[in-house]
Formats: structure tokens, sequence, C-alpha cells
């Protein structure tokens, strides 16, 4: 079985849009399937959206996407585990890739990441950037994730100490058991947090970065472009 498990906080105005494409991705590839929607604390109507379109809704109030991305793997039931962002489509193709990579002796893996709508100018000079780096490094982004159940335990499941760059961690750790792929085959994420941030408010996380090391993701107070008040799609 696969278990799609999709974090979500405050989503309902795109998490219908990302269920559908998982409902229309299972019933093309005639796989048993589930949908595991963990409401991490929302406010608004995101668990009466997911219990809509046949998802089932996990509760928990984390606000730390790395445990609440555990607490959906305990609630799963499957041997193929696929992270997906609440706002993020993935389509057939992807899936069936997913599939056959793993079937083929791969542990874990991501996808190539495309980004929806306009983007600033300076996200469309950082993006390319950074993708180009994720791929070369063979890390998957958390907007797609996936691995078998046997890897996921094995290596630990996504650090509960981490606020961001969980995903970053755990390929890192899955790498070191087998072998984890970056599919060609894409996925298509929200814009929204590029468009609704300036390039200084991306440039005074990096810096913080720099200047504390990754302790600045083992809290959210300065992950306010994940943790901070959401602000309207541009």
């Amino acid at each position: 079985m696969i278990s799609f498990i999709i974090p979500a906080y405050n989503e309902e105005r795109l998490l219908a849009r990302t269920l559908t494409a998982l409902h229309v991705a299972g019933l093309a590839l005639d796989e048993p399937y589930e949908l595991i929607v963990v409401d991490d604390g929302s406010t608004d109507a995101t668990a009466a959206v997911a219990r809509a379109h046949s998802a089932r809704v996990v509760a928990v109030q984390f606000r730390q996407i790395g445990r609440t991305r555990n607490a959906g793997v305990h609630a799963s039931s499957g041997d193929t585990l696929i992270f997906v962002d609440a706002d993020t489509v993935v389509p057939p193709d992807t899936v069936r890739a997913t599939l056959h990579a793993l079937r083929r002796g791969v542990i874990g893996g991501g996808a190539t990441i495309r980004f929806d709508g306009r983007l600033p100018a300076y996200a469309r000079l950082l993006v390319p950037v950074s993708l180009a780096v994720l791929r070369a490094g063979r890390l998957a982004g958390g907007c797609y994730f996936f691995c078998t159940r046997a890897a996921f335990d094995a290596a630990g499941g996504f650090d509960d100490g981490l606020y961001a760059a969980e995903e970053i961690a755990l390929s890192r750790r899955l790498k070191r058991i087998g072998h984890f792929v970056i599919l060609r085959e894409a996925v298509t994420t929200s814009g929204r947090k590029l468009r609704a941030h300036s390039g200084w408010d991306v440039v005074r996380m990096f810096g913080g970065f720099v200047r504390r090391g990754t302790s600045i993701v083992r809290s959210r107070d300065r992950l306010e472009i994940w943790y901070g008040d959401r602000r309207e799609d541009l």
C-alpha cells in the first residue's frame, strides 16, 4: 500500500487541489493507497476539507514539521511512504516513476520541483541555483519525499529536533543506507512563499544560517518564512 502523508497547517485554500491530484494518481495506477492529512493545529477548515476528500485526519499540536510528518507515519499502514506538502500537485507519472524506482531497489528520493505562478525577480535567480544544488547533492525537497517504511525506520525518521531542513537531514541519512535518487519527473508546488516574502527576508534568513549555523533550524524563532503569520499570496 502507498501511504500519502500530507502535513497541513491552515491549508483550506489549497488542500483540495492536492488531495484531488493524489486520488487521480492512485486510481490511475490501480494501487491501494491511503491519504493521511496531519492537521497541525489549524484554525481554519483544513480538517473538514481533508475529510470531504476522503482523507484520514490526524490531529496534532506540534507546529513543527518533522514531528508532524512522523505522526503521519505512525498513523499509516503502507510499506511505501510518500510525503506531499499540502500546496503541491503530484501527477500520476511522478508516482508511477516513484514506484518503479522503489521496485528497482531504490530506498528513497525526491522529484524535480516546479513552482506555480509568476515568481519575483530574486526568486527567478535563486530558485534554479537552489534546485541545482539539491539535485547535485541528491537531496530531496520536502514538498515531495518518498521512501520505503523499512528505510524510514532504519534511518530513524525525521529529526524531531529540527524545525526546518528535516528533509535534507533525512536525505543524508538515507543515502548512507542505500540508493537515493531525485526523479526527472516533477511535482508543482506553490510559489506563494516566494511571492509573499522579499529577497531581503530570504537574505536575513540565510544570514542567520551563516551566523548561527545549524542551530537556527532547532527553533522556530528565526524561521518566520515557515512559521510566521501567513501572508497573502500576491
